[in-house]
């Protein structure tokens, strides 16, 4: 995740330098490095304090990296604002600001889409495997059905897009991200969240599966039984999820591409760069996947992830012995006041 980031940040930016003209300014191509490096930093750092807890309360060198984390970030991005503004030249003005827009909008659209990507990932494989293959189908899947079957066109933006390769794309990605999740979900390997087990030192994916993994009978539609001939079928709720995920893949993901074509027809450019041959750029790969990252995201804070009890106990456990003390306290009034717990009798 980390190096197509870094790739397509280096491609967006290229073409900053190419269009503006902008090699000479004094400093910019190393501030547009700086800026990168800064905020991967302040995402990664959070990452590694949000999941990895008790992994950081057992190294004294890590300590403090994570308590004064956001202030050593904001140090640090401070110290590349102060360069840039340091490095303002009378006849540039202009085009240097023009140029730290570009970096930060970049910054926005690569770096903050990928530490999703990761947030995903922690959630478990399937999580990233079936949106990003999702994606990938219903690219070729749109392509085939409107080689074959393309009279219409969509959008002006990209002319060789059809009606008919959009709602082909469409049907044939929600059958296979149906199908696809049926064979992960059968494994603990692709469901079970990223883990640190403090007992044996290491990053487990193992656990439990969650009922959205666990197989159930579903009563079929009135209008599908006549069809399919049934009246119940064994599926896996994480199934119903896929369906929505391929939705989106399908009908709102081209747009993310459509964005892209308007960005290099505003530069009248064909590709990002020309790193695959014949494909462009790996940012013309990935212009989909970024949207479809923060739809999986939201998906999963919205209408799936709850509150975490492991993970609420990991930083319960970084509090000093007197807050501890102080939560327990409260934590008991609270059970005693729901009539969930007695109260103690003293004799």
């Amino acid at each position: 995740v980390l190096s197509i980031q870094v790739k397509c940040y280096h491609e967006i930016i290229t073409i900053g330098y190419r269009v503006y003209h902008s090699y000479d300014l004094p400093w910019f191509r190393s501030l547009s490095w700086y800026f990168l490096l800064c905020v991967n930093y302040f995402f990664y750092g959070e990452t590694v304090a949000d999941y990895f807890a008790t992994f950081v309360q057992r190294r004294e060198q890590l300590q403090f990296l994570i308590r004064y984390h956001r202030f050593i970030s904001f140090a640090l991005y401070l110290t590349g604002f102060c360069m840039f503004v340091l490095s303002l030249v009378k006849k540039h003005y202009r085009l240097q600001f023009y140029m730290f827009a570009w970096t930060h909008v970049t910054l926005l659209i690569t770096v903050t889409q990928s530490h999703l990507v990761i947030q995903n990932l922690f959630e478990g494989m399937i999580w990233f495997l079936v949106p990003i293959s999702s994606v990938i189908c219903n690219d070729i899947t749109a392509y085939i059905f409107g080689f074959f079957f393309g009279r219409t066109p969509l959008i002006k933006l990209s002319p060789k897009k059809t009606w008919e390769g959009f709602i082909g794309g469409f049907f044939s990605t929600v059958v296979f991200g149906f199908i696809f999740s049926y064979f992960l979900a059968q494994h603990q390997y692709f469901v079970c969240p990223v883990e640190y087990n403090s007992e044996t030192n290491r990053f487990v994916t193992e656990c439990e599966p969650s009922e959205l993994f666990q197989m159930k009978k579903y009563a079929v539609p009135p209008l599908l039984q006549a069809v399919l001939g049934w009246e119940m079928v064994n599926m896996y709720p994480f199934q119903m999820h896929s369906i929505a995920l391929s939705t989106f893949a399908s009908l709102i993901g081209p747009f993310g591409g459509f964005f892209a074509s308007g960005f290099k027809r505003a530069f009248k450019i064909k590709d990002f760069a020309d790193t695959i041959p014949g494909h462009g750029g790996i940012m013309d790969r990935f212009d989909c996947q970024y949207l479809m990252a923060t739809f999986v995201h939201v998906y999963i804070t919205s209408f799936i992830r709850g509150p975490n009890p492991s993970k609420l106990l990991k930083q319960l456990l970084i509090l000093q012995p007197e807050q501890q003390l102080s939560v327990y306290k409260t934590l008991k009034s609270h059970l005693i006041e729901k009539g969930i717990l007695q109260p103690s009798l003293r004799g």
